[in-house]
């Protein structure tokens, strides 16, 4: 290995570090140039490295639409009859018919440094805000991705830019409603935006740019066909299967149901990202999870949106690979994101420890391993801390109350299930340290931009 020398080296001594193989004990981290080039285990401490407890790879967001951050908590009323998913949809899109690109970057921004600060290193931005306020084209298609690149940059966070291709407002082609002008391309106009979107991110240290057909009712089967060419060698992350209404206009449109119809249309394998999959038979999830696709979960937002709860104990089961992300924003935790997993198939299966590997096994351990290895296959990177991968490292507090005398897998027990992002004290993206006690070194100035944003939005 590599010993690191030189002038942009530095050292991180753990006196825990969870590694691929499981929590090693008295770990000194060299890094250089954003990557990890050493990892020594058992040795001791010297004066030239910055001393911490316990620290864990960072996580994978691997779903978020970061400008939804900013109408967290204004959907929270009830609406004249039965409130769903699609009733908060026209409120999203009455409050997305304001927003200009600095607005994006200011909201974006904010949502990166509250990612970070809960222990997210990198995003998967499934953007499909791509025009100005009347539909127009900017005169750079990918101008709203660059905006998306900007808070990247501001913030630090690692970024996999998914811009998405949305041309139809329901199953069978129909044309797009209102509200719906700022998404609209053809497969033509995507190219061109994969093209800019590439551009934007290019001075970024580790940025990966994806495809996203939204949904297949967003998107033709023709549609689908045509990407396949911009989607070779990238990541793909479609919504799929999220409502029940989805379900039934699916099988009203083509027979079949929408895990089903994509797995039978569609060269799905391990580069997929199938986002939220919650509605899915036995059968198709069973047939999903022997595709090799991620099932991209998103337990804080699901709730929120009473989409339902994802089958992930029978998926599993069958071998399936999972990965969380914050997707509308409405809070910003990772490991509420974790718990609330958990919890959902606590409350629906009437039992504990559901998701844990066998007995005896620790559940916050296999939660953690699961998300880190599916979100970063899903979002076209490596996993994990070991030489020669980025330093995205998180530092937890050994002295909060909830992590007092706890060694190996009781730590990441007691991170997600009992401490929470009270516990995170700092978070490095890439070698850079971004967070300290908790506290993103940009906030203040940033928080300030997303004022002035909310306040033009939200009169």
């Amino acid at each position: 290995m590599s010993s690191g020398s030189g002038k942009n080296a530095k050292s991180l001594f753990f006196d825990h570090l969870l590694l691929p193989e499981g929590w090693a004990r008295d770990v000194r981290v060299t890094i250089r140039d954003g990557r990890i080039t050493a990892l020594e285990i058992d040795v001791e401490a010297r004066p030239e490295d910055e001393r911490h407890g316990c620290g864990l790879p960072g996580m994978p967001n691997l779903h978020s639409h970061a400008f939804q951050r900013g109408m967290a908590g204004l959907t929270e009323r009830r609406g004249p009859s039965d409130d769903s998913f699609w009733t908060w949809r026209d409120i999203m899109y009455r409050f997305v018919d304001r927003v200009t690109p600095d607005d994006v970057r200011a909201i974006a921004a904010l949502a990166y440094v509250e990612m970070l600060e809960s222990g997210f290193t990198r995003v998967g931005e499934f953007h499909y805000l791509h025009h100005d306020r009347n539909g127009a084209h900017f005169a750079d298609l990918a101008e709203m991705s660059g905006a998306i690149a900007a808070a990247a940059a501001e913030s630090g966070i690692g970024l996999t830019l998914l811009p998405v291709l949305y041309s139809h407002s329901g199953f069978g082609a129909q044309p797009p409603r209102d509200g719906q002008s700022r998404f609209i391309l053809s497969v033509e106009d995507y190219a061109r935006l994969l093209e800019g979107a590439g551009r934007h991110v290019a001075s970024l240290p580790d940025a990966v740019v994806g495809v996203a057909p939204h949904s297949l009712r967003a998107v033709s089967p023709d549609q689908l066909r045509l990407l396949e060419p911009l989607a070779a060698g990238r990541p793909v992350h479609i919504h799929i299967a999220e409502q029940v209404k989805e379900v039934e206009d699916c099988l009203a449109w083509s027979g079949r149901r929408p895990v089903e119809w994509l797995l039978d249309h569609a060269d799905v394998d391990g580069r997929w990202c199938l986002v939220h999959a919650t509605h899915m038979t036995d059968a198709e999830t069973a047939a999903m999870a022997r595709s090799g696709a991620i099932a991209g979960l998103c337990p804080i937002t699901e709730a929120n949106l009473g989409d339902g709860v994802f089958p992930a104990e029978a998926f599993l089961a069958a071998g399936g690979r999972y990965g969380i992300g914050s997707d509308s924003n409405i809070l910003i935790d990772c490991a509420e994101e974790l718990r609330l997993l958990e919890y959902g198939q606590r409350l629906t299966r009437r039992g504990r420890n559901m998701l844990a590997r066998g007995a005896g096994q620790s559940t916050g351990a296999a939660l953690h391993a699961a998300a880190l290895a599916g979100g970063a296959a899903a979002l076209g990177v490596r996993s994990g801390l070991a030489a020669g991968l980025p330093a995205d490292i998180v530092s937890l507090d050994p002295d909060h109350p909830a992590l007092l005398h706890r060694q190996g897998d009781a730590i990441t027990d007691s991170f997600l299930f009992a401490a929470g992002r009270s516990a995170i004290d700092c978070v490095w993206h890439y070698g850079e340290k971004l967070v300290h006690q908790g506290r993103h070194r940009a906030r203040s100035r940033i928080l300030r931009d997303y004022h002035a944003a909310l306040e033009t939005l939200i009169a």
